[in-house]
């Protein structure tokens, strides 16, 4: 598992434990959590697609 998919996952997991207890801030870092993990995504995605486009220059 990547390390963005990890944060996602941690995110939500908090985000469910805010909403249980009604910890509003709790709920808002899952939800930031979240966000920085799909941003982390997009960047290893980003960065596997200039590699296969450098790949591909090579041919």
């Amino acid at each position: 598992m990547s390390d963005g998919k990890a944060d996602e996952m941690k995110g939500r997991l908090k985000e469910a434990a805010g909403a249980v207890t009604g910890d509003r801030d709790q709920a808002r870092e899952g939800r930031d959590e979240q966000r920085k993990g799909k941003l982390k995504q997009a960047g290893e995605k980003l960065g596997d697609a200039v590699d296969a486009v450098k790949d591909a220059a090579k041919r």
